[in-house]
């Protein structure tokens, strides 16, 4: 039996009494919290569409907690307290240790923020943009007591034009949340109220950096980069507002110019100009040249920093005729870690540009070259920190949906390997699936769409993974098209464990418990039967492939999760994983084996595997580095 029942039972979640957690800190939370006048993530949030006057808006805010016995509807209306409760150390929620208040909120409360703005001085013409990077989960936002606007969804940013309430002297901002976490349907991940085992710390209320810009009334509103290497040509289409010439000129690293060219805006649904530019021979962007060439693009008085890279991802026969993923057309093997992106101190909130930088660079230090995003959507700069360090990532969906079933979603998976492909997504499953509660299909329908538009630029992000061992999952196939026909450029991975609907251009299954080997494609040779078997033979015309129905590249998206317990540097005396072990060294020898068997499969055909995971997170000890980023137990 290929099972290894062993380690199926040692997986079993156990059963204890809720304990207390020691408070972990990293280097970078622990400098921060020492200073109450630092201001936390204050780089340009979006260095791929960066200006000039820009304002950080983290730091110390006022805050409260209001009870509310219908806070799902209250949020949008309700009335903000006159006194406040204490200060806030923006953009950390409530729950992080950062934010300096460590409380929960519950579903039953609303979390007030407020604080005064400085107004910019504004040239005529001018206008001022309020930025929220990431608000958790749904917020109404006031300026002067008037209403800007509401929003939903934690992983999208949204803003604001607040230049005539700053003309009139307005300057008082507040902001009204609320957050079910799991007693909701939205989107939210890995958090849970109830966590413990592989369900981390539920956080609520703003998470990502706020932010004020000054742009002029004629602006670039948003930008699509499309960096053809095979064609060395560069397609810049910007929305804009006004009608001005846009003008686009490229760059080399040593700044020296390469290409440029001017382009009117046509007038559509929205205005819309593209420039279309070509360079000869581009230097094509790998993990060990992440090679990025500049842009900056003028539009009348606006100007806008940016770059990009020359890369292809693909999805082609080898010359044993095996799909594989490719890079720059060349067959890749994609090493990869599961990347959460908790912090101990900052729940889902990263302490300090410095420490993403060092996860990322722990990743390659590691002999990886690949994380893939696990179902959480990261700052911008995270991505832009990849794109120079030339880390590959695959950007998974966030979930959400009812809470799974352990049994529809864990067990049966786990022990019976022909289940994988025994439950088909569509609406007479949705309940088994979590996915029967419209509004979250709708929201997470949304969310995909905004996460792949807004982060296609970045040449790091190599595939799209849609949905995650059956979490609130429907219609994959459907979800596949959108996100083809948002990114042709890009694989997708639409059902990432099981329940696989035989859709996408990668196949990838979860291995923790069976023996090291390749687990062949079901759906090759077979037929889908209708709009499925559209959807499937659509693939077959894009990312460059050449290949037969259901020739997807295979890969092991999960993998690992050995654990080994650092004493000092978890948050709990009990641990949550897949294996453990006497002492460091076997757990080391353990990881290194495994990792040597994934490495040898890509002689069978394998393109790629990704071990769970980079780093410890609350009662989860398999990481290769201590939850507190101290520690690096891989060597």
């Amino acid at each position: 039996m290929d099972l290894d029942i062993a380690r199926v039972i040692k997986s079993i979640p156990k059963k204890h009494e809720k304990l207390e957690p020691s408070q972990l800190v990293t280097t970078w939370g622990e400098e921060l919290s020492s200073s109450l006048e630092t201001v936390p993530l204050a780089e340009h949030p979006r260095p791929q569409f960066a200006r000039r006057q820009v304002w950080v808006l983290n730091g110390w805010w006022q805050y409260a907690f209001v009870s509310s016995e219908e806070a799902d509807v209250a949020w949008q209306t309700a009335q903000a307290p006159k006194k406040m409760q204490g200060q806030i150390r923006v953009p950390f929620s409530p729950e992080a240790w950062l934010s300096g208040v460590g409380r929960q909120l519950t579903s039953n409360e609303l979390l007030w923020y407020r604080c005064r703005l400085g107004i910019p001085q504004l040239s005529e013409g001018d206008r001022c943009i309020l930025h929220f990077d990431g608000v958790d989960n749904r917020c109404a936002v006031y300026l002067g007591k008037q209403l800007l606007g509401i929003h939903e969804g934690a992983y999208q940013p949204f803003s604001f034009d607040v230049t005539d309430l700053f003309a009139a002297g307005e300057s008082l901002l507040e902001v009204c949340v609320y957050d079910p976490s799991e007693t909701g349907t939205q989107l939210r991940g890995k958090q849970r109220l109830e966590c413990g085992g592989m369900w981390y710390t539920a956080q609520s209320g703003i998470w990502q950096t706020v932010w004020l810009e000054v742009v002029p009334q004629n602006h670039i509103e948003q930008v699509r980069i499309t960096a053809d290497a095979d064609r060395g040509e560069l397609v810049v289409t910007a929305w804009v507002e006004g009608n001005e010439p846009l003008a686009v000129s490229v760059f080399d690293d040593a700044g020296l110019p390469v290409a440029q060219g001017e382009v009117q805006p046509t007038e559509g649904v929205k205005m819309m100009a593209t420039a279309v530019l070509s360079l000869d021979y581009p230097r094509l962007w790998t993990p060990d040249d992440p090679y990025l060439y500049r842009l900056r693009l003028t539009y009348g008085k606006d100007e806008v920093q940016s770059y990009c890279a020359f890369r292809t991802i693909s999805v082609e026969k080898d010359a044993r005729g095996v799909a594989r993923l490719c890079l720059n057309h060349e067959p890749f093997f994609f090493r990869g870690l599961l990347d959460q992106g908790y912090w101990p101190d900052g729940l889902m909130t990263p302490p300090a540009d410095a420490a993403m930088v060092a996860d990322i660079q722990a990743v390659r230090d590691m002999g990886f070259n690949m994380v893939r995003k696990h179902i959480k959507v990261e700052p911008e700069r995270w991505y832009w920190h990849c794109d120079r360090l030339g880390l590959l990532v695959w950007q998974d969906m966030p979930s959400g949906g009812a809470n799974p079933s352990d049994w529809l979603a864990r067990n049966i998976p786990t022990l019976f390997k022909r289940s994988w492909q025994s439950l088909r997504d569509d609406e007479y499953s949705y309940k088994l699936l979590g996915s029967a509660d419209e509004q979250y299909r709708r929201e997470w329908t949304d969310t995909m769409r905004d996460t792949i538009t807004r982060l296609s630029n970045h040449p790091c992000i190599v595939a799209w993974v849609l949905f995650n061992e059956s979490w609130g999952q429907f219609d994959a196939g459907a979800a596949t098209q959108k996100a083809w026909e948002l990114d042709a450029t890009r694989p997708v991975l639409s059902a990432s464990g099981w329940y696989d609907q035989g859709t996408g251009d990668i196949h990838g299954v979860h291995n923790y418990f069976r023996g090291m080997h390749m687990f062949s494609d079901p759906f090759v040779g077979k037929e889908l039967d209708g709009e499925q078997s559209v959807l499937a033979s659509t693939a077959g015309t894009r990312l460059g492939q050449s290949k037969a129905r259901g020739a997807r590249a295979q890969v092991i998206s999960e993998m690992g999760g050995l654990t080994w317990h650092v004493a000092e540097h978890s948050m709990y005396p009990v641990s949550y994983g897949y294996a453990d072990f006497d002492s460091e060294e076997a757990w080391q020898t353990a990881v290194a084996e495994l990792l040597d068997k994934a490495d040898l499969l890509e002689n069978d055909g394998l393109s790629g595997f990704v071990y769970t995971q980079l780093t410890d997170v609350e009662e989860e000890t398999n990481g290769l580095l201590s939850y507190d980023r101290r520690v690096r137990k891989l060597r």
